[in-house]
């Protein structure tokens, strides 16, 4: 895997504003940098807002049925006792926001195996709630998002495709984020392959969504994860705030956890949205 970032990566830092090369602070200047209470004008970072698109990890989240156990954490250290504070923490790879890597589903790629240029890219975000709001299993149509690109351009390559269906209004209330029947089958919008492979034509490098998976609820075989994983994305699962991201224009930067192996884990997940956005 290359340790560099790519060219491709280089020019779209450069088409958000990015300097590459900051000056050399002295200790005055870092620690205004760190205080700053403009951190999207700092240096490196282009002018706007930043969107932390990540919900906190504790052990009341959202889970996939049968996840009994999600995360514990446990103190190992006391500033009384050991002069410092530190614990120890497990949690499940697929749990509160998280990537699944290409290995989660017959993909060769592991997560910490994936390409970093990816980790970056244009936002393209669709946004379906009125289809959702009428009908818990809305999937994404070809044809909405054909409807999304004679309103805003072709989905250029390198983007990361969010589907924003509003689902994160019933966070983190369990019952109603699985929204399950009576026999147990979960309803929530998603993807569809259909949809899918067009992104995926169109260069997509990930698929990100505000629900438990990119597959719909009561999906039976986890279809699109069988489509795009193998393909080599990655899906962005429970993302948040997505209501604060425009239909373009906004800059993502997706840092899962480098766990060797992984088939997914813990991320990290900004958007930087420029002025004006």
């Amino acid at each position: 895997m290359r340790r560099i970032i790519a060219a491709p990566l280089l020019a779209a830092f450069a088409t958000f504003g990015l300097a590459m090369a900051a000056p050399r602070q002295n200790h005055g200047d870092r620690k205004k940098a760190i205080a700053s209470p403009a951190p999207s004008r700092t240096a490196g970072i282009p002018a706007g807002r930043i969107v932390d698109m990540t919900y906190a990890i504790n052990g009341n989240l959202p889970s996939w049925p049968g996840d009994d156990r999600t995360f514990e954490a446990q103190v190992v250290a006391t500033p009384a006792k050991d002069g410092y504070f530190a614990r120890s923490f497990w949690t499940l790879e697929h749990y509160g926001t998280h990537m699944d890597a290409p290995s989660h589903f017959q993909g060769e790629t592991t997560l910490d195996q994936i390409e970093v240029s990816h980790f970056f890219g244009p936002a393209v975000v669709i946004d379906v709630r009125d289809e959702a709001v009428k009908n818990a299993d809305y999937r994404l149509t070809t044809d909405r998002v054909a409807k999304w690109e004679a309103m805003h351009g072709r989905i250029q390559p390198g983007s990361i495709v969010l589907l924003r269906t509003g689902w994160a209004s019933r966070w983190p209330n369990q019952a109603r984020y699985r929204n399950q029947d009576s026999k147990g089958v979960m309803h929530f919008p998603g993807f569809s392959v259909e949809s899918a492979k067009v992104l995926m034509a169109r260069g997509a490098v990930g698929l990100g969504i505000d629900t438990l998976s990119i597959d719909y609820g009561a999906s039976a075989n986890f279809e699109v994860h069988h489509v795009d994983l193998p393909a080599g994305l990655y899906n962005l699962e429970n993302l948040a705030h997505l209501d604060q991201l425009p239909a373009t224009g906004a800059f993502l930067i997706a840092a899962p956890i480098k766990l060797e192996g992984g088939s997914g884990g813990p991320c990290r997940v900004f958007a930087i949205v420029p002025d004006g956005k």
